[in-house]
C-alpha cells in the first residue's frame, strides 16, 4: 500500500466516525472536495449523513 492510498483511506475513515469534516479530510487526503467525494462515493462512504425519520418528514410536508 503506498502513502498516498493509506492518507485518502485514514482520512476517509475519519470522515466516515465523525472526527473531520469533509474539507478538513479532503485536505488531509490531499484531494479537491469534488474528488474527495467522488473517490468516497467509490468507496460507499455516504457524503450526506440525512437520517431516515427526517427524510420521510421532509418528503410529507
Amino acid at each position: 500500500m503506498s502513502t498516498d492510498e493509506a492518507r485518502l483511506l485514514l482520512a476517509a475513515k475519519l470522515f466516515e466516525t465523525g472526527k473531520r469534516s469533509l474539507g478538513q479530510a479532503a485536505k488531509l487526503a490531499d484531494y479537491s472536495k469534488p474528488t474527495f467525494i467522488e473517490l468516497l462515493g467509490k468507496m460507499e462512504i455516504p457524503v450526506i449523513n440525512y437520517p431516515a425519520e427526517e427524510l420521510e418528514q421532509e418528503i410529507n410536508l
